[in-house]
């Protein structure tokens, strides 16, 4: 990779540490008959830890530039398949119609500027995804896995915690990468929730969420003003809360009473 032109844009920063990768897998326990979904495979020292272990792997890479490089390190693998485009302009389910698995996972080293945008994609496909395995810039990992009443708490805490169950495995050093970048890295779990809370009507609570949240220094009444107020407060109090507290201070499950009592 020495003479690789590393790209800004795509926010390229490909692991040199050979035992990240290995410790991926051991963290992610992939079961028989898998297929898992990477997005961002760089120069491949990921890809061919997950072909050993799983049933098929579907890479995405938006750089093409890479395709030399990729079809020399990965030549010896008849069980990955990459689709050279961005992956935040795919229609997953069309891509995955033809794989035949049982479990899917996503595991990835994401680029820091796209972490959130290539979450929601995987959540709004609506494909489902039994575990996310992911690398991404440190403090983005601690919003992810943020409680309520911290400052990291943010809407994005609130809809992965509606569909998984969020942990930190392990810290990766910013020395492991090359380039190096500025920041450490965190690798999390997001493991699909047996059971998921029911809402009522997932547009509006994902709305609710979104404007919960829209400034976090105001407190509800000033950011929900556009809603019914009286049927918020009947949840907020059976909570003990009320129209002056923060969305930070609030869990998933008074979100979602409050986004199906808005919806009778």
């Amino acid at each position: 990779m020495e003479q690789f032109q590393f790209k800004k844009k795509f926010g390229q920063n490909f692991l040199k540490d050979d035992s990240i990768p290995s410790k991926i897998i051991f963290y992610s326990q992939i079961p028989e008959d898998t297929l898992v979904i990477e997005i961002g495979p760089g120069a491949g020292s990921l890809t061919k830890q997950l072909a050993n272990h799983s049933k098929q792997v579907l890479a995405y890479e938006i750089d093409t530039s890479l395709e030399e490089v990729l079809d020399q390190n990965l030549v010896s693998y008849s069980n990955i398949q990459i689709i050279y485009d961005d992956f935040l302009q795919r229609n997953i389910r069309e891509d995955l119609k033809d794989f035949q698995y049982k479990h899917l996972y996503v595991i990835a080293n994401l680029p820091y500027y796209i972490t959130t945008p290539i979450l929601m994609k995987i959540i709004e496909s609506g494909i489902i995804v039994d575990k996310i395995v992911v690398m991404v810039q440190k403090e983005v990992g601690d919003r992810f896995c943020a409680k309520p009443k911290s400052r990291n708490y943010g809407s994005i805490t609130v809809f992965l915690n509606y569909y998984f169950e969020i942990n930190k495995l392990f810290v990766v050093s910013r020395n492991c990468f090359i380039p190096k970048p500025n920041v450490d890295s965190v690798i999390l779990s997001l493991t699909r929730k047996e059971e998921i809370l029911h809402v009522t009507d997932f547009s509006l609570f994902s709305k609710l969420v979104r404007d919960s949240f829209q400034y976090k220094r105001k407190n509800l009444r000033n950011n929900l003003k556009s809603y019914n107020l009286v049927k918020i407060e009947e949840v907020l109090r059976k909570y003990n809360y009320q129209l002056t507290s923060r969305a930070e201070e609030l869990p998933l499950e008074v979100f979602v009473e409050i986004s199906n009592n808005l919806s009778k």
